[in-house]
């Protein structure tokens, strides 16, 4: 944003003003027929420009030209058919980390549906670190998700690793996910578009708010009904939790943006004794919900069964789920 002076207005009288307004002075300009002007840094609070044009000494603000269109526009809530991301009620997004057989999704789901889960989540294509890791059943495991899901009344959830899988996974699944690992990958974004269904985008592990939204501007602008953030933590510094769980950016987006924003502690954190502090943090911070990795028998889980709680833990997210707490 760049704040043009009127000839003799005081510049620091101008720049007290836009602090005042909860904005940073990144630099003063002058030009050559001695007028002055001001850049507004990034990191300032959004305000309008008829707000700043009220502060003594400005003749003119210069708006930046909107550089994700589609997801400024958005709005705060997605459809997944009869049910909404957002503008309301939060939801509660669960499940193992990997669907590991018929029979373990199937007794997942149904303990899920009993402590007030929406949209059942778990891996049928496992993007995995090592090539030697488990790396779900695929096609198979697509099958099973759906079968549980239908019979406790839940939607689905799952990634999509790659451009040919998309329509079978739509086939599916009510909700694409990109995974963190694939955030940037702009050709499976173009293809996950198409397909016109509404996107779980998991934010990288790298990626600043702006890429993160840019990424969402792919899918909306390639076809997709709608886009739901999922943060999922940063890589940080510090090992002491699996990743950095940036709750900033969620308050952001939720209450700047105002877009639908879902929190993953479990991978925020990768402790399981975090998970529900930081879940009931991220809901106070404007989250449309979380997403938790659940296991009732996590010392059997295929992959990630240390951060993965029980499905009657859950219980004790109700009241901020209900709206009792916010």
């Amino acid at each position: 944003m760049i704040i043009t002076l009127k000839e003799g207005a005081s510049v620091e009288a101008v720049k007290r003003g836009l602090t005042g307004l909860g904005l940073w002075v990144a630099s003063t300009e002058h030009s050559e027929d001695g007028v002055v002007h001001i850049v507004v840094g990034k990191g300032s609070t959004r305000v309008a420009a008829s707000e700043l044009r009220g502060i003594e000494g400005i003749l003119r603000v210069s708006m930046p030209a909107e550089v994700h269109p589609k997801m400024d526009a958005q709005g705060p809530k997605v459809m997944v058919g009869d049910r909404a991301i957002g503008g309301g009620t939060p939801v509660l997004v669960s499940g193992p980390c990997a669907v590991e057989s018929e029979e373990q999704i199937a007794r997942i789901a149904a303990a899920l549906a009993r402590q007030g889960t929406t949209f059942l989540r778990g891996g049928a294509f496992k993007p995995r670190t090592s090539p030697y890791a488990f790396q779900g059943h695929g096609v198979t495991a697509l099958a099973w998700l759906r079968s549980a899901a239908d019979a406790n009344n839940l939607k689905v959830v799952t990634e999509v690793l790659s451009e040919p899988d998309v329509s079978l996974v739509a086939e599916h699944a009510d909700v694409l996910q990109i995974g963190s690992r694939n955030m940037q990958n702009y050709a499976l974004l173009k293809t996950v578009g198409k397909a016109k269904r509404p996107v779980l985008l998991k934010r990288s592990m790298a990626a600043t708010v702006e890429e993160w939204l840019l990424a969402g501007e792919y899918l909306l602008t390639h076809g997709a009904s709608g886009v739901v953030l999922c943060e999922r933590g940063i890589r940080g510094f510090d090992d002491t939790t699996r990743n950095l769980l940036d709750l900033g950016a969620v308050a952001l987006l939720a209450h700047v943006h105002k877009l639908p924003v879902i929190v993953d502690p479990s991978h925020g954190t990768g402790r399981r004794d975090l998970v529900l502090p930081l879940a009931k943090a991220a809901l106070a911070a404007g989250a449309a919900g979380v997403m938790i990795e659940t296991h009732d028998r996590a010392a059997e889980a295929a992959s990630d069964g240390a951060q993965a709680l029980k499905p009657e833990e859950l219980a004790e997210l109700r009241p901020w789920l209900e709206g009792g707490i916010r």
